[in-house]
């Protein structure tokens, strides 16, 4: 079985990190993104970390990440704490199944249970992706709760 390494994102991984952007939302959402925008939104976050934490997998032996999320903030006054969201998640088609996933909610939760100041873990998915909503279902998320209404410019 391959090692799968989660780590905190370095300036190296920003073009793969930006690859893995464009990939999934044409996958998730049948959107295609702008590089530039996206090129730039990615090295804002490795740049400066009170934006969010890019969190990467590399798998032993495979040359390059496989997968990589993006942890946000949200401050919670009803539970005194920070409630971090899932956000930009992707693993590259050949290695999903193959644990990457797990690896990288495995990390971030533990971060969590070993934080005072980190309450929970949340995220959102396209109600028409499925696969994604079965995977979070299986690991004990509760898609329930909320309904997340937007407004974008």
């Amino acid at each position: 079985m391959d090692i799968i390494k989660v780590r905190v994102a370095k300036p190296s991984d920003k073009s793969a990190i930006v690859g893995f952007q464009l990939k999934m939302a044409q996958e998730t959402e049948e959107q295609v993104l702008d590089k530039d925008t996206i090129s730039k939104g990615v090295k804002a976050v490795i740049d400066d970390p009170s934006k969010a934490t890019y969190f990467v997998a590399e798998v032993d032996g495979n040359k390059g990440i496989v997968g990589s999320l993006m942890i946000t903030d949200e401050w919670s006054d009803w539970r005194n704490g920070w409630v971090w969201w899932i956000q930009s998640l992707y693993v590259i088609p050949e290695f999903r199944k193959k644990g990457v996933f797990s690896a990288l909610f495995e990390h971030i939760n533990s971060l969590i249970q070993a934080s005072t100041d980190v309450k929970g873990l949340r995220l959102y998915v396209d109600k028409r992706n499925k696969k994604a909503q079965n995977i979070y279902d299986a690991i004990g998320m509760s898609g329930d709760h909320y309904i997340t209404y937007e407004l974008m410019k």
